[in-house]
């Protein structure tokens, strides 16, 4: 695999009214009311954001982005890494804008209609992320960043749909009623940079 990516041949799942793609990055400006989230808790079901990717079959890479989401300001505002199969299998990743002391670093997984949501607080002076979603057949790995450099795990899942062909790539989008505009850069595809891992017993008790 090319280590840089035409971001021209990336496709939209669902396209915004307003974007640009350049030749090394992408600028979304998300619509209101717009996001991804399926059944769990809330008792509402979304699927409007816009999601732009590119489609593989290959078992074993990694995808590395970084996102700019420093003109966010109202409460759930979030841009981040995507792999959006269908309505109700898809996985993200993002930092979610709360208010002016802390957003939420977090991800979402979504297997057959169903939501959860791994979040932690980070500061609000953090205006961008750099996200690393690693596959290893149908597992998946994602990471993040704020060097590009260093990258720490958020989780591992599995995909119960995301063994084949699979879609992935970018998202932005604003569930309540605001709009901004997030930039995306830096985007490649590498060597899985997820090791394999062939079981590990616990330590025995001395």
């Amino acid at each position: 695999m090319k280590p840089a990516l035409n971001l021209h041949k990336m496709q939209w799942t669902r396209k915004p009214q307003a974007f640009a793609i350049g030749s090394d990055s992408v600028e979304i400006t998300t619509a209101p009311h717009t996001d991804l989230w399926q059944r769990t808790y809330y008792h509402f079901r979304n699927d409007n954001a816009p999601v732009l990717q590119l489609e593989t079959e290959e078992k074993f890479f990694s995808f590395v982005v970084k996102a700019d989401f420093s003109h966010s300001h109202r409460r759930f505002d979030q841009c981040g890494i995507v792999m959006y199969l269908d309505s109700e299998n898809w996985l993200k990743a993002s930092v979610e804008y709360e208010n002016q002391t802390f957003g939420h670093l977090g991800s979402v997984v979504t297997n057959m209609g169903y939501s959860d949501w791994a979040t932690t607080a980070i500061p609000a002076s953090v205006t961008s992320m750099w996200y690393r979603l690693s596959r290893r057949e149908d597992d998946y790995c994602i990471e993040c960043s704020q060097d590009g450099t260093a990258f720490n795990q958020m989780r591992v899942c599995h995909m119960w749909q995301g063994g084949g062909s699979i879609r992935f790539g970018i998202y932005a989008c604003s569930p309540e009623d605001s709009s901004f505009t997030a930039r995306f850069s830096h985007m490649e595809i590498t060597e899985c940079q997820w090791p394999a891992h062939h079981g590990q017993p616990p330590d025995k008790a001395e």
